[in-house]
């Protein structure tokens, strides 16, 4: 078997995560190909490494700054070297660094050294070949990531060593400049290195023991999901669940490849296992839920709206034309409802509303906001009568009003408005009905 392993920064911050980390892989002969975040914090009141990247670039114009920032990030690596006993010096590479800053080799080149200089570190811990991730990772001249040339550069690079450390987060553009992934891309490195090798488990290291049901700051404790649908996750991480970068999908999803979510510091836990599709039941009706607030609706209405042939399609073309993305459009006989960002439609708001007028002539049109969206995500829904039926009743039982509706074909996820201030109340009388009342 070929096991790829991604390790997040929580897993990488001292020597003793080091430690722990090095265990886990040599615990399994198949965990062959190693992607390491920057180191992330030792504790609450500490800053990641990429931050302090963030923050030492910006000083590149002050030499006497420039210098005690960039001391202070190569003690944490020295940290981290020291602990692990290691005969490692990486004064050429913040030599290199610094040179770069002064030059102002940009942010993304600034942020992707934290991962850089962590491979090298745990490249030698571990004794795997250090693959610099800027050899392999293809960006176009545009700054999109070339999946396709990565993936044959990827395989070929890989094809000539047994085992191996790869950087996440960053990759290069056309011109050799480093060019990075978004805020936790090196979900994004792991599942494309998965993808180049034919991988039979994808496994991402943090520190939960894989999905919850919800957020645990809304709900103590809430259970921790068994088995989750690639279908699935992508309609939670939409919605605001982050154990795993979104994007980091894509690539698996095209060779069937499974995730596993595992614990760093709770290696014995299953994790979560993420797959294409799977017969085995939920332990729930529901996978999970997920959310979020700051939406508004703008609410049409016009009679004989449904005889109108191209109506949906004019009142969506104003909010393209003000280049506001939409969330949902529920919709009646006479009335059209387009859910948006209140962030986004604010600024635009005079604009859309003229606009809607001009291109359909409603009878009236009004707005409502401080509303938040809840996504119930569940395979387990369709084979279960009443879903809907049980979600409302413990909204009405928490005395909360529902303000929109929205139910796919599928059956795999339904979308509940309520009030802002509503928002976890909701939350946590939907995972009453559905979990605790199974457990």
């Amino acid at each position: 078997m070929k096991k790829v392993v991604k390790f997040g920064g929580s897993s990488l911050a001292s020597a003793e995560q080091f430690r722990k980390v090095s265990e886990i892989i040599h615990a399994d002969k198949d965990r062959r190909y190693v992607v390491p975040s920057a180191p992330g914090k030792r504790s609450s009141k500490d800053t990641k490494v990429t931050d302090m990247l963030y923050d030492c670039y910006s000083a590149a114009g002050d030499a006497d700054a420039l210098t005690k920032k960039i001391a202070a990030i190569q003690a944490r690596y020295q940290e981290i070297i020291d602990g692990l006993g290691l005969e490692l010096s990486l004064d050429e590479q913040f030599k290199e660094i610094r040179e770069r800053f002064e030059q102002h080799a940009g942010s993304d080149y600034a942020a992707s050294r934290g991962e850089y200089l962590n491979g090298i570190v745990l490249a030698a811990y571990l004794e795997y070949d250090f693959i610099d991730a800027a050899e392999v990772i293809c960006f176009d001249e545009d700054g999109v990531f070339d999946a396709e040339k990565t993936d044959g550069k990827m395989r070929a690079r890989l094809a000539e060593v047994e085992r191996a450390v790869i950087p996440g987060f960053y990759g290069a553009m056309p011109d050799g400049s480093i060019k990075t992934f978004s805020r936790g891309g090196s979900d994004i490195t792991g599942s494309i290195v998965a993808r180049a090798v034919h991988a039979d488990l994808y496994e991402n290291w943090t520190d939960v023991s894989g999905f919850l049901v919800t957020d645990p700051h809304i709900v103590q404790n809430p259970e921790t999901i068994e088995t989750i649908t690639y279908r699935e996750l992508r309609e939670l991480s939409y919605m605001g669940a982050t154990v795993l970068h979104a994007d980091a999908i894509f690539p698996l999803r095209k060779e069937g490849i499974p995730i596993n979510i595992k614990n760093t510091n709770r290696p014995q836990d299953p994790g979560t296992l993420i797959v294409e599709s799977t017969c085995r039941q939920p332990r729930f009706t529901i996978t999970g839920i997920a959310g979020k607030k700051g939406f508004c609706a703008i609410n049409i209405e016009k009679d004989q709206m449904n005889s109108e042939i191209g109506f949906g399609r004019k009142v969506l073309q104003v909010f393209e034309e003000n280049g506001i993305s939409f969330e949902h459009v529920p919709s009646g006989i006479d009335t059209f409802t387009v859910i948006v960002h209140q962030s986004e439609f604010m600024e635009k708001e005079q604009n859309v509303i003229s606009g809607i007028h001009r291109a359909v002539q409603p009878d009236t049109l009004d707005l409502e906001s401080g509303l938040a969206l809840i996504a119930v995500v569940g395979r387990g829904m369709r084979a279960n009568r009443g879903t809907a039926g049980r979600i409302f009743a413990a909204l009405s039982h928490a005395r909360i009003n529902v303000k929109m509706i929205d139910q796919g074909s599928s059956e795999l996820n339904i979308i509940i408005g309520v009030r802002n201030e509503d928002f976890e109340n909701a939350v946590r009388a939907i995972y009453d009905i559905f979990v605790q009342t199974q457990l």
